[in-house]
């Protein structure tokens, strides 16, 4: 099984540049998009056509043209379900779980801190919430992958220059603390389990010509519970993948 995650940066954009070929190509079983920044409804007949030949659900933000993800999924799942339940994270439409047989995927945008201290608290309250919600279900004796956006680089090799971004948003002591803790509490990050030594990154700046300089930060994670850990072949970060600012990262699964 190969599981895709893609942050779009828009998914109207996406289509607009034919981005979304890729996709078609690489047939991926599960394919997670995150920042969609669109409804279905304003999508064009054609597009949404196209993106019913899987089962899929869609959760956007109450606000328009901000966040959002949408799951698609060739085999039909036990259940798809948008949210958490609770309507602070939920308005912003920032995560969807489907359930497969063996295992519950998460499709997660998880929130950017940039904008001031109230946006970082509710940034690590979100980290927080999601990590409880997975001990039960491990408790439970289920198994999870949490895959998406999760706006954190958790060690220095997994962005350019660690050290003039220590005090910024997305690689601050208190937020790769998080990332710490969910290995602490049963999962992996399986592809720096896998390569722990290698530089990729799954996300450039538009600024700086940063993306052909290959100054980037690796965001977009498969975090698999442990007892997955065997099932999984491979991650690669499809860093040649060009339409938005994040690029997309695929797992196989046995």
């Amino acid at each position: 099984m190969q599981i895709t995650t893609w942050n779009v940066n828009g998914l109207r954009a996406v289509f607009r540049k034919k981005a979304d070929q890729w996709w078609w190509e690489e047939k991926p079983d599960v394919l997670c998009l995150q920042e969609i920044r669109a409804m279905p409804e304003q999508l064009t007949a054609k597009q949404r056509q196209q993106m019913e030949e899987f089962h899929h659900l869609w959760n956007p933000a109450q606000r328009a043209g901000y966040s959002g993800v949408a799951t698609f999924s060739r085999p039909e799942p036990i259940e798809n379900k948008a949210g958490f339940g609770v309507e602070r994270f939920d308005a912003e439409g920032r995560l969807i779980q489907t359930i497969f047989p063996d295992f519950r995927l998460f499709n997660v945008y998880f929130p950017n801190g940039q904008r001031g201290q109230d946006r970082l608290d509710y940034k690590l309250d979100f980290y927080a919430h999601l990590l409880e919600i997975c001990d039960q279900f491990h408790a439970d004796g289920e198994k999870v992958i949490i895959c998406g956006d999760f706006n954190t680089a958790h060690n220095e090799i997994d962005l350019k220059n660690p050290k003039e971004n220590e005090k910024n948003s997305g690689f601050m002591p208190v937020e790769r603390a998080w990332i710490d803790k969910y290995v602490e509490h049963g999962f992996c990050d399986v592809y720096r389990h896998l390569y722990p030594e290698k530089e990729e990154y799954s996300w450039w700046t538009y600024r700086h010509n940063a993306r052909d300089r290959n100054i980037g930060w690796r965001l977009d994670y498969f975090m698999v519970s442990e007892a997955l850990v065997p099932r999984v072949e491979d991650v690669v970060i499809h860093g040649e993948v060009m339409g938005s600012d994040h690029c997309p990262v695929s797992l196989y699964l046995r």
